[in-house]
């Protein structure tokens, strides 16, 4: 007998829709917050009280042990972002241990995806900057990353309809975006390293993932281990958010017997809301804030840097998302999931194109000390991510209608008797048997999954 043939974007696992779920419920709310506090900084930064708000970004203070004598926006920056990094940490913890990145044959396409879209705009960025005067390849990773929040709220807009598996690629995808961008920000942007400092932050995060395996959660405990490994990594010369990813790395994400749920998975539940609500929008309020005028306007858009950064986020992701998704289907001889197109995933790869969040900080990182050029870097961030988000919607918007008039056809009650009675018979009549769990009729109206 035959093999079903395996398809992307497949069905998910209840496991992974109930997580799916929660994080679109976090997520959303995070980037409704994130783009409440874009606009409070670029109102701010344009209006009569400008100098106060560079004033306040500017006023230093903490111990000048460890260096961590900081201006307002540096521990926004290198502070608060570590909270975002430790819940990336504990979510990719918990995906390749137990959700889609386990499996190879489900984790191999937002991989391979996830590649695309961050070469492809880094090579748009350093063909853009080495044929032009003036250009500078410094910025290559700026256009690289991918605004989780940004991107789940501008589909949970306009996404109603969506397939859950389609929704879960942009998510994985994004998840694996992350951890490449973790990888650029540790490999090209640390320097001067004090090994001495390094050895002491892997102490604290080994003596911190001991802790946590053997079941002593006492926060009085392990948030003083934290503050020890972040202080020592940021001393190290390692960007101090890559301590919060291996402190969230270290985390058991295997439910131990007795218990409902995995530590990773808990301690993301929990601290999930404090940085979708609190570390990243207030980083944007203190790193989106840049005089917009029609001078500057038009310097960014004749500067190869900012040129690159928004022809890699606006063309260079959607891009190399779909062209890269393309090829592993071809080699892997995978084809879409029943219902789906590639009109779908070039949507995706737009969205994908809200950077934001890891670009300014990656572009703080790549140009530190030239306040000019990354004022152009902050205005080519904010305009490309409008650009992506804008053309993103609208294609999602198109699609999502497109699922909803096939959801309301297959949803006719006679209709929808009819297919499940000749697909299950008396399995698909009986009340205790949920209709959108069996697996999907080969009916072409059938939906695209469970909504």
């Amino acid at each position: 007998m035959a093999q079903p043939r395996t398809r992307l974007f497949s069905r998910l696992t209840p496991s992974t829709e109930r997580t799916l779920a929660d994080v679109l419920r976090a997520e959303r709310t995070g980037g409704i917050l994130l783009l409440a506090a874009t606009v409070i900084a670029l109102i701010w930064a344009n209006s009569a009280w400008a100098e106060s708000y560079e004033s306040i970004k500017a006023f230093e203070f903490g111990p000048e042990a460890l260096h961590l004598h900081l201006s307002v926006e540096g521990w926004a920056k290198d502070g608060l972002l570590a909270i975002f990094f430790f819940v990336v940490g504990l979510e990719l913890k918990r995906e390749i241990v137990a959700g889609e990145l386990r499996k190879p044959a489900t984790a191999i396409v937002p991989i391979v995806a996830a590649v695309g879209g961050m070469a492809v705009p880094a090579g748009i960025y350093v063909a853009v900057n080495v044929m032009q005067n003036g250009g500078s390849i410094d910025g290559w990773a700026v256009p690289t990353a991918t605004d989780i929040a940004f991107a789940i709220a501008v589909l949970a807009v306009v996404g109603k309809w969506l397939p859950n598996a389609l929704r879960a690629f942009l998510l994985t995808l994004a998840v694996v975006d992350d951890l490449l961008a973790i990888i650029i920000i540790a490999a090209f942007f640390s320097d001067d390293l004090h090994f001495e400092w390094l050895a002491a932050s892997a102490v604290a995060i080994a003596a911190f993932g001991f802790l946590a395996r053997k079941g002593i959660t006492h926060w009085w405990i392990l948030i003083p281990i934290a503050l020890v490994a972040w202080g020592t990594m940021h001393a190290a010369g390692v960007h101090a958010t890559i301590a919060g990813v291996a402190l969230g790395m270290v985390v058991p994400a295997v439910a131990r017997k007795g218990e409902r749920s995995s530590l990773a998975e808990h301690w993301e539940h929990v601290w999930r809301p404090v940085s979708a609500g609190v570390a990243v929008p207030v980083f944007a309020l203190f790193a989106a804030g840049v005089a917009i005028s029609a001078e500057r306007v038009a310097e960014a858009a004749g500067d190869p840097i900012a040129q690159g950064i928004f022809l890699g986020l606006v063309i260079g992701k959607p891009l190399g998302i779909l062209v890269f998704t393309f090829i592993a289907a071809k080699v892997l001889k995978q084809g879409l999931d029943r219902g789906l197109s590639w009109w779908d995933v070039g949507s995706v790869g737009f969205v994908a194109g809200i950077g934001f969040t890891v670009s300014l900080l990656i572009g703080d990182l790549a140009f530190e000390g030239e306040g000019a050029v990354i004022q152009e870097v902050k205005m080519s961030v904010l305009f490309g991510s409008v650009t992506a988000a804008i053309l993103g919607a609208a294609l999602l918007t198109w699609r999502d209608r497109h699922y909803r008039r096939i959801y309301e056809r297959r949803s006719t009650p006679i209709e929808e008797s009819r297919i499940v009675a000749q697909r299950y018979g008396a399995l698909g009549a009986r009340e205790d048997v949920d209709v959108d769990e069996l697996p999907a009729p080969d009916a072409e109206d059938s939906g695209p999954g469970k909504h």
